[in-house]
């Protein structure tokens, strides 16, 4: 049959196999719907650029720059990054605000995606000055550096929750139901889009260091925040009921807004097992590059390059994962199947170290990656989908406040576990393997917590066979 169509109608042939090329090629040229075309949706996106840059910047970049060039202790430098974190369980209430806000113009998103732009922008404003002075590269009091360096760090940590919160509840008010996997999976590459261009971008800049240099780059990428985002914002959201009308419709309290979302299907659960899957897959964040570098004798070349691997990992796993999502697939059986490929993963780490082969460890950390963006998008997507009542906000919040805490907590605590079992048994290997032990029970935990989340397939239907005596001979 396929022959002759070739055959019979060529135009044809060729036409439908470049549609399905290109669906491949490019999994999220569909994404856009008359609701929300591509132009309004890829400039909506935006927002997760920047939220991207701001990461890069304090995870990566900054954590390097503090340490060595402003030879800060590393005690005071994982304070310093931790701080955003603090703030992490706000989005469930920054989510639950944007629901129910009615501005005088009649918006409710757009507020806070404002403001907290305006967070990150000032946040990152005084932050290389704040630096400095932490430093002791000044006359100002002790205390100042550190009060000055937490207000930099909590104001750019707060402008990142709530732009985050506020831009993918908007997302979801505006995207029809059926495309919002696919407007998940087009979200997510844009943030880890912005991760990458960052860290390279703000590596390059760097690379000749001053602290002249360091106002420059820093506060550069304040007004670079401030413009993408003010450009992103808009004419994004319709404006609404004036307030006066709106103030005539009972309002819910949080206890009440909260009580009404917990009362959906398992959605204690759900959020367990977004945290625990997040643990699982976030322990090993800071450890992948020392352990290439002090069990497998790698060069700092090769293991900065375990950076593209990841980020390549979870750049395909986002793909495949919104691909799969947009046919109708469970978020699920994604999440799990994400899990899955992390178990292999870790074996994989963990095996490269006694057969002293480092092809293997890359391979371990791609697929680290591809797992971690297989369940992310999943996870998103089911969070998007249990927005009901216009409480957008408050599930993507919820969900954002146990992704951030988890995958905070779970840094630190595999950083600790690696130190405290190293030195005990004098092994620095059986500390990593501690590590990635660790997040391998964590997985099959998930698995479990899992389960009954996953939709159950509808069982082929059932043909009696006809009695021998109805049988026409």
């Amino acid at each position: 049959m396929i022959g002759a169509d070739r055959l019979l109608n060529p135009k044809g042939f060729v036409m439908r196999f470049w549609q399905g090329a290109g669906r491949a090629l490019m999994p999220f040229a569909d994404v856009a719907t008359v609701e929300l075309p591509w132009p309004k949706l890829a400039r909506l996106a935006l927002f997760q650029l920047t939220v991207g840059f701001s990461a890069a910047l304090i995870i990566g970049t900054l954590n390097r720059v503090m340490i060595v060039e402003l030879h800060l202790s590393a005690a005071l430098v994982s304070i310093m990054i931790s701080l955003p974190l603090l703030l992490a369980p706000a989005r469930t209430i920054i989510g639950f605000k944007s629901d129910q806000h009615r501005s005088s113009f009649g918006w409710k998103r757009l507020p806070y995606l404002w403001f907290g732009t305006l967070m990150q922008w000032g946040g990152l404003a005084i932050m290389p000055f704040a630096l400095i002075v932490l430093s002791g590269d000044s006359h100002a009091p002790h205390f100042v550096g550190p009060l000055a360096a937490a207000l930099a760090f909590l104001l750019v940590g707060a402008g990142m929750h709530t732009t985050q919160t506020a831009g993918l509840a908007l997302a979801t008010d505006m995207a029809p139901e059926a495309s919002r996997p696919r407007v998940v999976g087009m979200l997510c590459v844009m943030l880890l889009l912005g991760i990458c261009i960052g860290a390279l971008g703000y590596g390059a800049l760097l690379r000749h260091f001053s602290e002249l240099r360091l106002v420059q780059v820093v506060q550069g990428s304040a007004v670079v925040t401030l413009f993408i985002n003010g450009f992103a914002m808009w004419q994004q959201e319709p404006r609404r009921a004036s307030t006066k009308v709106a103030s005539t419709v009972a309002v819910p309290t949080l206890g009440q807004a909260w009580k009404l979302f917990s009362a959906n299907e398992k959605s204690t659960r759900r959020l367990v097992t977004i945290g625990a899957g997040t643990m699982a897959l976030s322990m090993q964040d800071i450890l992948l590059e020392p352990y290439g570098g002090q069990i497998l004798h790698l060069t700092v070349g090769q293991t900065t390059s375990l950076t593209a691997a990841l980020a390549g990992g979870g750049l395909t796993g986002l793909a495949v994962a919104g691909r799969r999502l947009s046919r109708g697939g469970d978020p699920f059986r994604v999440a799990a199947f994400g899990l899955l490929v992390g178990l292999c993963a870790f074996v994989s780490v963990i095996i490269s170290a006694p057969l002293a082969y480092p092809p293997l460890f890359a391979v371990g950390v791609f697929m680290i990656g591809l797992a971690g963006g297989l369940f992310l998008v999943g996870t998103l997507s089911d969070a998007m989908g249990r927005a009901v009542d216009g409480m957008s906000g408050l599930a993507l919040g919820a969900w954002g406040s146990v992704q951030a805490v988890a995958a905070g907590s779970a840094i630190a605590f595999g950083g600790i576990l690696r130190d405290v079992v190293g030195a005990t048994t004098g092994s620095p290997v059986a500390g990593y393997d501690a590590v990635y032990a660790l997040e391998i029970g964590l997985i099959f935990v998930t698995l479990i917590a899992l389960g009954p989340l996953v939709r159950r397939r509808a069982a082929p239907a059932f043909r009696a066979i006809p009695a021998i005596s109805t049988i026409k001979t």
